[in-house]
């Protein structure tokens, strides 16, 4: 395909996005399914450009004064991906591409964004949702607008050295050329270099380090929120709303072969493809536990040195990965996941041991799923209190954390993770310990 059919197919799949609300990967999955003579490059590209749009889609609607899905890929392939006026104008004469440029659309490419955007309402700067300006601006104050555009950009592809397999040096050297690197704050992580929009990033699944086990697909932030968890050799650990099991995976390199993790999560189709990855990665102190008739965690009731709930949420803080998520948030869907997630911090109590902690993770980066639910669990749980996020870390991770660690009320600690401020998704951590 050449550059007009790949703008063509990125507007026909915004536009079926929009029309029938439904994720954004849905979307292209069928527009491939319906154009198989696109390749994989192709694919891609218009991916990409889709991706990209919807990251920046008020400020893209404001600057070309129109919302529609044509003017969003035109002002992404001519200003974020750099290509400017003269190639788009270029690319809109080939005979599949989309019409072309008419004299009001060359005038807004033409004018500098910046300059455009300077009497835009803040929400449309920030390319947030204006419901959620109020409660995110009570989080960050000042520093709203920066924290909201980082969540525009693009997330880095980050990995986690298996320590049960293999030493973060030794993987270095094996995925040299991949170009990858320390992760700057979790000690078993790698990042990859970024890729330009139209290039195919590394597809690590193809490389024997991860058939092997010796790495997983995992978030630096992600990576930290297990690390904090802080499990032990001998520990018991339930990981309650295990999913996928990233971090029950993470966990068990921590507990080095001695303990046990129970992964259990309400729908099991969550796990898609765990139970090869636990075996992959040689974790053998891993058991999942499905739900069923009975209930199937009976006997873990108060034996637990710690439940890790990676909380059900709106998920604001992945929205680099899935913009089209942002647009399609609502007050409801909001109000359904705080009651989801005190069921769950009060289903954790019933598997805590007296002594020991429970660790409540979401991927939010609102203070009504965060702090709020923490606070209200608290309220619940006299016999709860927080702990320090940073206790159970090596003296130079809890060094490189320490500027995340946030206080709140009488205070209570605990840490949050943005890409503004550390380049991760975001994340908060809280650790509930007995209060003695």
């Amino acid at each position: 395909m050449k550059t007009g059919g790949r703008l063509q197919a990125a507007i026909e799949v915004l536009d079926d996005v929009e029309a029938r609300r439904r994720p954004v990967a849905d979307a292209l999955k069928d527009w491939g399914l319906s154009h198989r003579f696109a390749g994989s490059g192709d694919r891609t590209a218009i991916g990409s450009l889709v991706y990209d749009a919807l990251r920046r889609k008020a400020s893209n609607a404001w600057v070309m004064d129109t919302p529609s899905a044509r003017a969003a890929v035109l002002v992404t392939f001519a200003d974020a991906w750099g290509q400017g006026l003269d190639a788009l104008a270029l690319a809109l004469g080939d005979p599949h591409a989309p019409a072309p440029l008419t004299a009001a659309e060359r005038a807004r490419l033409g004018e500098n964004r910046e300059a455009l955007l300077a009497d835009a309402p803040a929400h449309v700067r920030a390319d947030c949702p204006e419901w959620l300006m109020p409660s995110l601006a009570g989080v960050y104050g000042e520093g709203l607008e920066r924290e909201l555009q980082a969540l525009c950009d693009r997330a880095p592809v980050d990995l986690r050295v298996n320590t049960l397999m293999a030493t973060r040096e030794a993987v270095l050297a094996e995925l040299a050329g991949l170009g990858a690197r320390p992760t700057p704050l979790a000690p078993h992580g790698l990042r990859l270099p970024d890729v330009a929009p139209t290039a195919r990033p590394p597809h690590v699944p193809s490389e024997a380090a991860y058939q092997e086990g010796r790495v997983e697909i995992q978030d630096e932030g992600s990576q930290l929120a297990a690390l904090i968890a802080g499990a032990r050799s001998g520990e018991n650990v339930l990981d309650l709303c295990a999913g996928g099991g990233g971090k029950s995976l993470a966990m068990a390199a921590d507990l080095a072969g001695r303990g046990r993790i129970f992964a259990y999560d309400s729908d099991k189709r969550r796990f898609g493809d765990f139970r090869d990855r636990v075996r992959r990665a040689g974790a053998d102190t891993v058991e999942l536990r499905a739900p069923g008739v009975a209930d199937s965690l009976a006997d873990l009731e108060e034996g637990m040195d710690l439940v890790l709930v990676d909380a059900p949420c709106t998920g604001t803080g992945t929205w680099r990965r899935r913009p089209d998520a942002k647009w399609r948030l609502r007050p409801n869907a909001l109000d359904a996941r705080m009651r989801d997630q005190d069921l769950v911090l009060d289903e954790a109590m019933r598997f805590v041991a007296p002594h020991g902690r429970v660790v409540y993770v979401t991927c939010s980066i609102l203070a009504e799923e965060n702090e709020d639910r923490v606070a209200a669990a608290l309220e619940r749980h006299p016999g709860r209190r927080l702990a320090d996020p940073l206790a159970r870390l090596d003296p130079a991770t809890a060094a490189r954390l320490a500027p995340f660690v946030r206080t709140w009320g009488h205070g209570t600690p605990a840490l949050r993770l943005t890409p503004a401020g550390a380049g991760t998704d975001g994340f908060f951590v809280a650790v509930l310990e007995a209060d003695r």
